[in-house]
């Protein structure tokens, strides 16, 4: 696809944990079973956020969304055997340094109580041990290990220097509080496994990454959903998937999962869910927003936004964290995608079309 007549086309990948990263494939594996002779290979340019950065960084290396989508859907299949070991793994030195500073808030606690009894604060003694809470619970050095061995196997890139096309990986700055961009510039000399493990870093969760003495946290989708990264880099066409939508539940139904049985609401899947729906409400609500000012702002651009829709509460009412429901987010994100190609005028594939790729007849006479 890198053909000059067609210009350059640009893939980004969001988050949205293991179910987001699911359903990016399912939806890519879709596109490659849809139009005749593209490959999710073609793209001339890969951004990932997130767990997005792993799909992003297979495809930069020359694996068919068609082989990734075969390997996840069936467990007997070893091509890419990640486990739950791999993502959950507590970060001793973290809790070494959480039991180390809860000890010295607690000894200047009871210093505080036995020397002025009647003048301490007991909120600001209490705001000590907050400060001794961990910085995340797991640690990724499991994950970067994993995916070091899987860049080996597979004979992937493992230096971004070796990957063509370009592949952008997308982090957070911690202590400079700026998005952070592996694969360019002073950081560009990170190794892949290492960069993948930053952007996979979700905060509460991982323990950020440290990185030439810099710590580096998992990036949400910004104000354009990094596609401004694909831009800089010559692409007129963005195929951009995200998967961290805002579910719209019928509270008239019950058809909201959860571990007592269906029910009528996101509140009844408990505080995890109601932080998680607002974390989405926030993202979406920026990315909206952001996407309408860039394309403003580049009006020879067009930006391709592939994202379930808000009432799939099948789909969504899975943790992020949810490995044992691959198969059914790969399965909708493919079937979701089909559909959407087929519909009368669907942007993808007129856009698809312009650069000389057709969908293949049988599809288009089912509709």
């Amino acid at each position: 696809m890198s053909d000059a007549s067609r210009g350059r086309m640009g893939l980004c990948l969001g988050g949205g944990g293991i179910t987001g990263a699911m359903y990016e494939v399912g939806c890519l594996a879709a596109l490659e079973d849809a139009f005749d002779g593209f490959r999710a290979t073609d793209f001339d340019v890969y951004v990932g956020a997130s767990t997005g950065s792993v799909v992003a960084t297979a495809l930069a290396g020359g694996l068919p969304a068609q082989r990734l989508y075969r390997a996840l859907l069936d467990p007997a299949d070893d091509f890419f055997p990640l486990q739950r070991q791999h993502l959950l793994r507590f970060d001793g030195r973290e809790l070494k340094r959480v039991w180390g500073s809860a000890f010295g808030a607690l000894r200047r606690l009871v210093g505080s109580v036995t020397t002025r009894p009647l003048d301490v604060d007991v909120w600001y003694e209490l705001e000590r041990f907050t400060d001794s809470l961990p910085a995340g619970l797991f640690t990724v050095e499991a994950l970067e290990r994993f995916l070091d061995s899987i860049l080996t196997r597979r004979g992937l890139p493992k230096t971004f220097a070796e990957v063509r096309p370009r592949l952008m990986l997308v982090a957070n700055d911690l202590d400079r509080g700026q998005r952070a961009i592996f694969g360019i510039g002073a950081i560009d000399d990170v190794p892949i496994a290492r960069a993948l493990a930053a952007s996979c870093a979700v905060p509460l969760l991982y323990a950020p990454v440290r990185i030439n003495d810099r710590d580096f946290i998992a990036a949400g989708l910004g104000e354009s959903g990094h596609v401004d990264v694909a831009v800089e880099l010559g692409c007129d066409l963005v195929v951009m998937l995200n998967a961290m939508v805002p579910v719209r539940v019928d509270t008239g139904a019950r058809d909201v999962p959860t571990g007592h049985g269906p029910r009528h609401r996101v509140r009844d899947k408990g505080l995890l869910w109601v932080y998680n729906q607002n974390t989405r409400m926030a993202s979406q609500a920026r990315l909206t927003q952001g996407l309408a000012a860039y394309r403003a702002d580049h009006p020879d651009l067009n930006v391709l936004l592939l994202e379930p829709a808000p009432d799939d509460a099948t789909m969504f009412m899975h943790s992020p964290m949810n490995f044992a429901a691959r198969r059914t987010i790969l399965e909708h994100g493919y079937t979701t995608t089909m559909k959407r190609l087929r519909m009368e005028r669907a942007p993808i594939r007129e856009a698809f079309e312009a650069r000389g790729l057709f969908m293949h007849s049988e599809l288009l006479a089912d509709r």
